[in-house]
């Protein structure tokens, strides 16, 4: 049985954000086939009518959902771990709380799912997942580990990341402490 789509509440407008987040849950539950503009406006309280103050078409949506999980949910998370000016390790830990907090990888199996079928997709998803591992692997070389224990230890950090929040670990009261003991192991040298 189907788990019934979220539904925000009837409203007027709803931001450009607004309609990427929500086609981003769309897309989490339905894959790519089950994105279309009257969804999502059910979804979001509205009518499709709204969803051309945004976007052209739904190309043109769906190239914004790519940019936006690129930048906003991977280019941020990046951004704000170069801003952190404690040690090397309190910095990866940082970036690791900050990616299950804000649930930065929730769409990142549904986005692999669609690059199989999309070129546009699987462009970014490419460049998006290469991204996070040249990141993951500088940080553990400003940690101080010799450059292909470092490229290990980032991508198992990213993929780590990955599954904890694919498997809801954010839903857990204990979540921190887990991501500690995944943190604990990946710093020890």
């Amino acid at each position: 049985m189907e788990a019934e789509p979220r539904i925000i509440e009837k409203r007027e407008k709803a931001s450009r954000e607004d309609w990427l987040l929500a086609t981003l849950d769309v897309l989490r539950e339905r894959g790519i086939e089950g994105v279309k503009v009257v969804a999502i406006a059910r979804r979001l309280g509205l009518t499709s009518g709204s969803f051309y103050w945004h976007f052209r078409n739904l190309k043109d949506l769906l190239d914004s959902v790519l940019l936006f999980w690129e930048d906003a949910l991977t280019g941020h998370i990046i951004e704000d771990a170069l801003q952190f000016q404690g040690p090397p390790e309190e910095r990866i830990r940082v970036l690791m709380h900050q990616v299950i907090r804000e649930d930065a990888s929730r769409p990142d199996g549904a986005i692999a799912v669609w690059a199989k079928s999309d070129a546009d997709a699987a462009q970014c998803y490419k460049r998006a997942i290469k991204r996070r591992f040249e990141f993951s692997t500088w940080l553990f070389q400003e940690l101080g580990f010799a450059p292909p224990d470092a490229e290990i230890r980032g991508r198992m950090m990213v993929i780590t990341l990955m599954g904890e929040t694919t498997n809801d670990l954010k839903q857990q009261e204990n979540w921190p402490s887990v991501i500690d003991r995944h943190w604990r192991v990946l710093v020890d040298k």
